[in-house]
């Protein structure tokens, strides 16, 4: 609760202030009543724009929007990219490819959390590289990294799609085994397009790790404000509804957890796979995991490889590619 208010009162100080002078000053002048009610509109749009100074951190650490490592770093072979989303903003990508002996292997879209930048995780991709033998495409959302623009729920969804179009335009690719991986943020970000019914049957398989039902539960638990239990849902501006998603979603899926998540409770973990409506879905507890280093145990890039290997082939009606304009 500190930290949250010492972040609203750091980051939006001059709105904060004029909102109490000009209410000092309708008080002077019109009264209690009048000034109350415009000390109270203030202060409820200063919460709900400063929802995204608590939800998006790309300036965390500080350089993350001016220095990203390359994966060449780790040596792997890959592509920079900068696309238009349908809404002009340049989104930053690399895409790293495995050696062009076949063109037959699945091609994962990493889509990273809510801090920082997808330079920063580069270690778990290299993993992902050798050990699973993929191709990997990292996006780096509006207003992440060399990204332009600022993040915003649909934002971020629209980037997702501009990431999934980019592929299908390609010809070095297997476009029937696109796999959608999402951490925390990014597993909401990854269950939104898989649930999309323009994508949903084009997507081979869904990975999300360490992620949430929903922003309001989310709200909820770190909060702790009981007043939360009631307030209608217009009043949250992100909501990443991934709970209410899943029921749609009909790609293979792979929901993993940390056991030892203290963000991100492991029950929603749960409650995403019992909602999730594909005919292939698994849980994945690796013990000792927390929120952010899941990734580093022993049995994690196992668990994936095994899921990867039941996954069947997309049925042949999902093969006729459709391509996007982006």
């Amino acid at each position: 609760m500190y930290h949250i208010l010492r972040v609203l009162l750091y980051r939006l100080w001059v709105v904060s202030t004029f909102t109490l002078f000009s209410s000092a000053i309708i008080f002077w002048f019109y009264g209690f009543f009048l000034a109350l009610t415009v000390f109270s509109f203030g202060i409820s749009g200063i919460l709900y724009s400063a929802q995204d100074l608590l939800l998006y951190y790309p300036n965390d650490p500080p350089d993350s929007r001016v220095f990203v490592l390359q994966p060449s770093n780790y040596k792997l072979p890959y592509e920079s990219v900068k696309i238009k989303s349908k809404d002009g903003f340049k989104i930053h990508m690399f895409l790293i490819k495995q050696p062009t002996i076949s063109n037959h292997r699945p091609t994962m879209i990493f889509f990273h959390g809510n801090a920082g930048n997808m330079g920063q995780r580069l270690c778990n991709v290299s993993g992902f590289y050798h050990k699973l033998n993929i191709n990997i495409l990292l996006v780096e959302y509006r207003g992440y990294g060399l990204s332009e623009g600022s993040p915003s729920e649909q934002g971020l969804y629209m980037d997702a799609q501009t990431a999934f179009d980019y592929l299908m335009q390609r010809n070095d690719i297997d476009r029937t085994q696109i796999i959608l991986f999402g951490r925390s943020l990014g597993g909401a970000v990854a269950i939104d397009l898989a649930s999309r019914l323009e994508y949903k049957n084009k997507i081979w398989a869904l990975i999300v790790e360490n992620t949430f039902t929903s922003i309001p539960d989310m709200a909820k638990i770190l909060l702790k404000w009981r007043c939360l239990n009631w307030l209608p849902m217009f009043c949250h501006k992100n909501k990443y509804m991934s709970l209410h998603k899943m029921s749609s979603v009909s790609s293979a899926t792979l929901v993993v957890c940390g056991a030892c998540d203290a963000l991100v409770p492991p029950r929603m973990a749960r409650e995403l796979l019992v909602r999730c409506g594909a005919p292939l879905k698994r849980l994945a507890v690796l013990s000792g995991g927390g929120h952010d280093d899941t990734w580093t145990r022993p049995d994690y890039y196992a668990a994936l490889q095994r899921f990867l290997l039941d996954v069947p082939p997309l049925p042949d009606e999902a093969r006729v590619t459709v391509v996007h304009t982006v």
